[in-house]
Formats: C-alpha cells, sequence, structure tokens
C-alpha cells in the first residue's frame, strides 16, 4: 500500500463517519449525556490541534519560541483579553525570543 493509498482510504472513511453523523436523528443530540459529549469534543479536539502546532516538529516535540508565545496568549484570554491582542503578544514574544534568545 503506498502513501496515496492511505491517503485515499483515510479520505474515505472520514466522508463515511460524516455522512453517519448526518442520519444521526436530532432527539439524540437533545439527550443530556451526548450533548455534553458533544461540547467538549470541540474543545477537546481544538487543544489538540494547538498541542500538536506548538510542539510538533519533524521529528518529534520540539521546545522552541512557540510554547512561550502559546502560554502568553493563554494567560491574555484567562483575562479576557481580545483576540488580535493576544495575538499580537503571542507574536511579539515569539519574535523577541528568537531574536534575543535564539530560540528557534
Amino acid at each position: 500500500m503506498t502513501l496515496w493509498h492511505a491517503i485515499l482510504l483515510a479520505s474515505i472513511a472520514v466522508l463515511a463517519i460524516k455522512l453517519v453523523g448526518y442520519a444521526v436523528p436530532q432527539r439524540v443530540f437533545e439527550q443530556p449525556r451526548p450533548r455534553r459529549t458533544l461540547e467538549l469534543l470541540t474543545v477537546s479536539l481544538l487543544a489538540g490541534l494547538v498541542a500538536v502546532q506548538a510542539l510538533g516538529g519533524a521529528t518529534g516535540i520540539v521546545l522552541d519560541a512557540r510554547i512561550p508565545a502559546v502560554l502568553v496568549a493563554a494567560g491574555l484570554f484567562a483575562i479576557r483579553a481580545p483576540f488580535i491582542v493576544a495575538v499580537i503578544a503571542a507574536a511579539i514574544v515569539a519574535a523577541l525570543l528568537r531574536r534575543f534568545v535564539g530560540l528557534a
């Protein structure tokens, strides 16, 4: 099996899962337990994506200027700062650390 076969199979599987989701009756999502699970699923997926982007490298976990930048953004979000302020502050922290400390 080549890489393209794996990508094609994964794409078909994702499409099938999505189509099965449309077939689930609406009343299932109105119950408290599935509703809570669906609400938490979005947050956990976003957290996973942020972790992969912040720590991921070509060969494994990479600790560089992205980690302090994400921590600054998280701190600003915790005190309810606007999104653009958190993004700009995180970018400035990452740029300063890369420039003066030498973190990649």
